[in-house]
């Protein structure tokens, strides 16, 4: 009787476990059918995609052939950087500055501590400009140039500087 048993419930599972298997198959080879029809066509004209190959398949180097115009090989002139507009220490502060000397990260002296501020105060204006600018590695911790906001003028970081004593004396 278990042998019979057994064997009756080892082929319903095997044809239950086809069945699953068949539907699995048929779902994939559906999922496959529609995506062809749709967004792989819509995918492959799509502008950026477009350009992102075009910019992939594009020739690696041009060569100038000998009394030819090659006027066209010329590489193009660098882009200068966009200049900035110059901004208010306390806009400069809260934009940028805030991360670290908002705070006290990696051993940045919190703005409005007067202990901490006050012989870096003591060093003058000139050093704490060009700390900030050009950035400065000292005991407490590292202060990356421009607190690592290259975009902005050296007037908007020596302004933010200025802010910054002003609220710490």
């Amino acid at each position: 009787m278990s042998v019979s048993h057994d064997r009756k419930f080892f082929d319903t599972f095997m044809l239950v476990l086809g069945i699953l298997v068949a539907v699995a198959i048929a779902l994939i080879g559906l999922s496959r059918h529609i995506a062809s029809t749709t967004s792989i066509p819509a995918h492959e004209q799509d502008p950026l995609n477009q350009q992102q190959v075009e910019s992939r398949i594009a020739p690696m180097a041009k060569v100038a052939v000998a009394g030819k115009d090659n006027s066209t090989l010329a590489p193009a002139p660098a882009a200068a950087p966009a200049a900035t507009a110059d901004l208010a220490g306390d806009k400069v502060f809260a934009q940028v500055c805030t991360a670290c000397h908002g705070a006290g990260i990696a051993g940045a002296p919190r703005m409005g501590d007067k202990a901490a501020w006050g012989p870096r105060i003591a060093q003058g204006a000139d050093v704490l400009h060009k700390h900030a600018l050009e950035g400065f590695q000292g005991k407490a911790g590292v202060m990356p140039p421009k607190g690592g906001a290259a975009v902005l003028s050296d007037k908007s970081i020596m302004n933010a500087v200025d802010y910054m004593v002003s609220q710490s004396k």
